[in-house]
């Protein structure tokens, strides 16, 4: 998907400098020459590969053939025949579609993170920005979570960089505003009746007088130099938005390109550095996603779509504990396409919305065919591919139950649609 600009994030490949390029590698079973330099573009992406340089404007149509080997080389062998099913049954040219599917079959999967792009540059660099001591307000939305939210504050009393003040948006019950009082730092206290994580975190953003927003969990736990990183981030890549990478023991495997830097492929709002030029550019986030799902990932493509960079950071992680109690969880929507009651609707509402508005009704069903199926095994299990794929034959049986969902869903989602996005704008 191309930006305001027009352009896609691809560098055209005669913009790549040499020693970059020596990176890549031409893959000359392609059938068309245009596909080897997609290949190479999209190399020097996902290797890493940062630069202000003249990008695609536009992506020419390619031979099937050279589509299916780009799937396969680069995505799992699942996309690779949901693709080929899918085109089948759009009545796409089945002699071409099977020759282009066969001719690929024995592709193999390219290891395209093993050897990624360095910047050496990082240690050493006297970063002006760092120098200049801007002010960071970090964000925390809270929700009965005093117990995680003792070692959040101890982190932040420990951070080498210390210009920041801290804004907690507490919404627990019973509210204890004496706990406060047990930390060095300097904290703005919200004290919010309604649990509304984007209404917290708008009105934090809102109270802020500082130049950049660092947006936090409230059961996260970081280094000392977490927001020094963030800092020299936006310094180093001239950048408006610096991700900082997420791990956890719970869910998927961590993504290798969560290990160097490249464009960030998400915005995770419990550790996100943001320019506050961005927020005054496209405002603050939608409030439609409310005690719903993926407000952070519409937050991130909008940021994307007005042209602002967004770098994925591996040297500001954090620990997600993603703990049992508190926060969306207790609100019952934590994972956007795992309802907790059989009749509830499957994905969220808020899942389907966000589709619908940005890629239409026809890829919001191509993507429900792919992400409802793996949905009806449990969340820690996402990464197992057995289980997935007897999550397929599951389906078949409870197939009835499936469709009320999605169809409540989709009833819910236009109700939004028709209601439209509800962003603030800052004066």
């Amino acid at each position: 998907m191309p930006n305001s600009n027009g352009k896609y994030i691809y560098p055209i490949v005669s913009e790549i400098p040499d020693d970059i390029l020596s990176y890549l590698k031409v893959d000359k079973e392609y059938d068309s020459i245009r596909a080897r330099t997609y290949d190479l573009s999209y190399q020097a992406i996902e290797k890493g590969y940062i630069a202000e340089v003249k990008r695609i404007e536009f992506m020419e149509e390619l031979p099937i053939v050279d589509e299916y080997r780009f799937v396969k080389k680069y995505f799992s062998t699942f996309w690779y025949y949901y693709i080929f099913f899918i085109r089948l049954i759009t009545f796409n040219n089945p002699f071409k579609e099977i020759n282009g599917f066969i001719k690929s079959f024995k592709v193999s999967r390219s290891l395209i993170t093993k050897n990624t792009l360095t910047y050496s540059e990082w240690n050493c660099l006297d970063s002006k920005l760092l120098k200049t001591q801007p002010k960071v307000s970090i964000v925390i939305p809270t929700l009965n979570r005093y117990e995680y939210l003792k070692d959040v504050l101890k982190d932040l009393e420990n951070q080498d960089y210390q210009n920041f003040d801290v804004i907690v948006v507490d919404q627990s019950e019973p509210f204890q505003k004496k706990f406060y009082d047990n930390f060095n730092l300097d904290i703005k206290l919200i004290h919010q009746k309604e649990k509304a994580l984007w209404l917290a975190r708008n009105r934090a953003v809102e109270l802020s007088d500082a130049a950049y927003l660092l947006l936090f969990d409230d059961d996260s736990r970081v280094e000392s130099d977490w927001i020094k990183n963030h800092i020299k981030c936006l310094d180093f890549f001239n950048a408006d938005i610096s991700s900082g990478v997420s791990i956890s023991i719970v869910g998927a495997r961590v993504p290798d390109n969560y290990s160097f830097f490249k464009y960030s492929e998400q915005l995770d709002t419990g550790n996100v550095l943001i320019k506050r030029e961005v927020f005054k550019a496209i405002g603050l986030f939608d409030r439609q996603y409310e005690k719903q799902r993926m407000g952070d990932g519409e937050y991130g493509l909008r940021a994307f779509l007005f042209g602002f960079k967004n770098i994925s950071n591996p040297y500001a992680k954090r620990l997600h504990l993603k703990v049992g109690t508190g926060g969306l969880r207790q609100m019952g929507s934590w994972d956007g396409f795992r309802p907790k009651k059989w009749f509830s609707p499957r994905p969220i509402p808020s899942v389907l919305y966000q589709f619908r508005k940005y890629y239409g009704v026809k890829m919001t069903i191509y993507s429900l065919l792919k992400t409802v199926p793996p949905s009806i095994i449990n969340y820690k299990h996402k990464g197992n591919k057995k289980l997935i794929f007897f999550s397929y034959l599951l389906m078949l049986l409870i197939w009835p139950v499936i469709l009320f969902q999605v169809i409540k869903s989709w009833r819910l989602a236009s109700v939004k649609i028709k209601k439209g996005s509800i962003i603030k704008y800052m004066t």
